[in-house]
């Protein structure tokens, strides 16, 4: 069950251009929470009434990690906290992944996603990713953080100017005959996961999927994430962010 969480900012800096890493103090929130969940944050201004959900990257240590890239006011605003900085935190939220595999797990991920995909190599037994970005300088801080948890890494870049030249999709065959997998897990634009799931699928794997969905509450009660599902309607919020593949594509 999801607690309010009165936490002190360790760190808040700049990784890649626009994108920051936020490290919080919360031993009880870290061991509460798990990969594939999320975090509601609430900004300390008076200008920002909603909270702003934050997947949750890393737990080790008591420290909750979090990347998030600026594009708003809000983002902006959390961008400019200090370390020593309290945030009010609702957390942990949502339904995470299934890791209790036996086995090597492929972890697919694209941009933001694989923030979610970090915390799942971290608490999983034993995990391979394949990293894809537009360019080298969206993947390089990734694969930094991606070396202390996983295995074998490998990585597209869209311009070629690091790893395989194309996108995750390309790879994706390549990597899957390299080992003999138990699941695959994938977070990012929907068209990249919809072809994970479809590549995963032919080697008879069903992946799990990561939804991104603009959300107000976090809790299921506004209706703003609903999203149609083989099972009927669901809300990204509170019935995942993650879900079966073949319960969203088909």
């Amino acid at each position: 069950m999801a607690k309010i969480f009165e936490t002190k900012i360790k760190s808040n800096a700049e990784v890649a251009e626009s994108i920051f890493k936020l490290e919080i103090e919360s031993a009880k929130l870290a061991e509460l929470s798990k990969a594939g969940q999320f975090v509601q944050v609430k900004l300390p201004a008076e200008e920002f009434t909603l909270r702003r959900p934050l997947g949750i990257a890393g737990t080790s240590g008591g420290i909750v990690k979090i990347f998030y890239r600026v594009v708003g006011k809000g983002t902006n605003f959390l961008s400019s906290l200090k370390p020593g900085e309290i945030l009010n935190i609702l957390a942990p939220l949502g339904n995470g992944f299934n890791l209790n595999f036996d086995g090597q797990i492929l972890l697919v991920g694209g941009g933001m996603g694989l923030a979610p995909l970090l915390c799942a190599a971290e608490q999983s037994s034993g995990a391979d990713v394949l990293i894809g970005g537009k360019n080298s300088g969206e993947v390089k801080f990734w694969i930094e953080e991606f070396k202390k948890v996983s295995d074998e890494i490998f990585v597209t870049t869209d311009d070629g100017s690091f790893g395989k030249r194309g996108f995750v999709t390309n790879f994706l065959p390549e990597v899957l005959v390299r080992k003999n997998y138990s699941t695959v897990l994938t977070c990012g634009p929907e068209i990249m996961m919809r072809g994970v799931a479809k590549i995963s699928g032919e080697y008879g794997l069903s992946p799990q999927i990561s939804l991104e969905k603009r959300m107000a509450c976090g809790l299921g009660a506004c209706l703003s994430c609903s999203i149609d599902t083989k099972g009927g309607r669901k809300k990204v919020c509170k019935d995942g962010p993650v879900f079966d593949a073949a319960d969203i594509f088909g």
